[in-house]
């Protein structure tokens, strides 16, 4: 018997889990496609950013031997593995892999399914942090690779689940782990954290120009109840900033409603940064990475605040002043306007890349 649609209210879905279009965008490909027509990703798809400018810069060949870090829907990785099985020859065949890294469970065994359907073997998953990728590489018996991709942003599946928190425009329980083995939640950071480390946390991690404000509320909040909720964080920083519930985004037109970011959204994006050690997995990624590429292999970081663009810049100029790189990129690479009309969510992407050293081979006799 077929399985009947979820009941809801009016003519159109709006809770995650009525919206069964979107949850089988093959089966409803018409549907999948005026959403992206609008600019709108299906709740259970992910557009990959910066994508042309990836392959550009990452470069991957037939028999190549990659890493993406943040496998995710696995939109990177399917245009990845489609060059570097390019080939009829057997040896380069059996040579091409894709290591793929993530921590999310939920997301991890679907994107694994999907991608093994088409590329076989050549997609060798695991689920570790990306500051694991030498243990990762180890694990498969390879010394070096042709490139690492590392792309820091949240997917659309993460962002538009409620269950996982880390929307302030959904209602669901303040988790914000991308990885469900962890400790510690959202909710145990935001009702345990200083005043003073909340709003370093918010200046440096989403440079929140509210961050004090932001901080004393949750503080002053917490001490009658925890918060637990996205939505109570939500309303207690829309009242820290002196905005109405929905703050601007009610005077904006209904086609520019759906794209406006909350005004609660870099309270979330700091507090999801500091659940999941997002900058120290980066720092790590960035300190060791150089010894892991072969030579002329390229490394490629799409980031989405400007406090993890710096750091890679920085990281990126003091490998090419060491001689680790031979070339790094001299400013940001950004989404073109094309992108940002079909993927608003692209907007805060930033794609640096740097080209892996030959090794020295000191001087002739």
């Amino acid at each position: 018997m077929a399985r009947r649609r979820p009941r809801y209210s009016g003519t159109h879905p709006r809770r995650f889990e009525e919206r069964y279009k979107e949850h089988a965008p093959a089966r409803h490909a018409a549907h999948t496609a005026h959403l992206r027509a609008k600019g709108r990703t299906p709740a259970s798809t992910h557009v990959p950013v910066l994508l042309q400018e990836v392959l550009e810069h990452l470069a991957p060949r037939p028999g190549g031997v990659l890493v993406d870090c943040t496998l995710g829907y696995g939109g990177h990785a399917r245009a990845l593995l489609e060059r570097i099985t390019a080939t009829d020859d057997a040896a380069l065949l059996v040579r091409a892999r894709l290591i793929g890294l993530d921590v999310d469970g939920v997301e991890l065994p679907r994107t694994v399914e999907r991608l093994r359907a088409d590329f076989g073997e050549a997609l060798r998953p695991r689920r570790m942090r990306f500051a694991g990728i030498a243990k990762a590489l180890a694990l498969e018996g390879i010394a070096s690779v042709d490139g690492i991709l590392a792309d820091l942003g949240v997917s659309s599946m993460q962002l538009d689940d409620p269950a996982r928190g880390f929307s302030a425009k959904h209602d669901g329980p303040l988790d914000l782990r991308m990885d469900d083995r962890l400790a510690r939640t959202g909710a145990d950071l935001v009702n345990s954290m200083g005043e003073a480390e909340l709003a370093a946390a918010l200046r440096e991690l989403a440079d929140e120009p509210d961050a004090e404000a932001i901080a004393r509320a949750i503080v002053e909040r917490r001490s009658a109840r925890p918060l637990a909720r996205t939505v109570e964080l939500a309303k207690l920083v829309l009242e820290a900033k002196g905005l109405p519930r929905g703050g601007a985004r009610r005077a904006l037109p209904d086609s520019r409603r759906a794209r406006a970011v909350h005004p609660a959204a870099r309270t979330f994006q700091a507090l999801r940064m500091r659940v999941n050690d997002e900058p120290g997995n980066l720092r790590e990624l960035l300190r060791i990475a150089p010894g892991l590429l072969a030579p002329s292999g390229r490394f490629v970081v799409v980031s989405f605040h400007r406090g993890e663009d710096r750091l890679v810049k920085e990281s990126f100029r003091a490998g090419l002043a060491a001689g680790l790189y031979s070339s790094v990129a001299s400013a940001p690479i950004r989404p073109s306007r094309e992108e940002l009309r079909a993927n608003p969510r692209a907007s805060p992407a930033r794609l640096r890349f740097a080209v892996r050293a030959a090794p020295s081979r000191g001087p002739v006799a």
